[in-house]
């Protein structure tokens, strides 16, 4: 029995999301493990938030770790854009990512409001 959190859509975006950077990552050259590693974190802390924010009991936990998922969109963006400065990753990739990052944060931040209209 799936746990509720997996069935929303904004939590299979964000594994989707982690899954491809970390297939990104590894190609990248000698050297940059630490963006690597960064990225990687980053994105994968988007996921872990939205699961583990849907397992609070209350609103304001919930929205503090869906509010915690969408700094780690922000995360992302700087070390994407570098990833892309230093041809790490194409233009094309690049340009992907960060659209599937915005898609993310807007599901994320009608998730959030929907917290915010619901009854205690």
């Amino acid at each position: 029995m799936p746990f509720a959190f997996e069935k929303l859509v904004v939590y299979q975006r964000a594994v989707d999301f982690a899954d491809n950077v970390a297939t990104a990552t590894e190609q990248f050259q000698r050297g940059y493990g630490f963006l690597a590693d960064q990225l990687n974190r980053a994105a994968l802390s988007i996921s872990a938030n939205i699961a583990e924010g849907n397992g609070r009991f209350t609103k304001p936990d919930r929205r503090h770790f869906f509010g915690i998922a969408r700094g780690s969109i922000q995360e992302c963006v700087p070390l994407l854009e570098l990833a892309a400065r230093r041809s790490l990753i194409t233009g094309d990739h690049h340009a992907k990512l960060k659209a599937d990052l915005e898609e993310i944060a807007r599901m994320l931040s009608g998730l959030i409001k929907g917290l915010d209209n619901r009854p205690d």
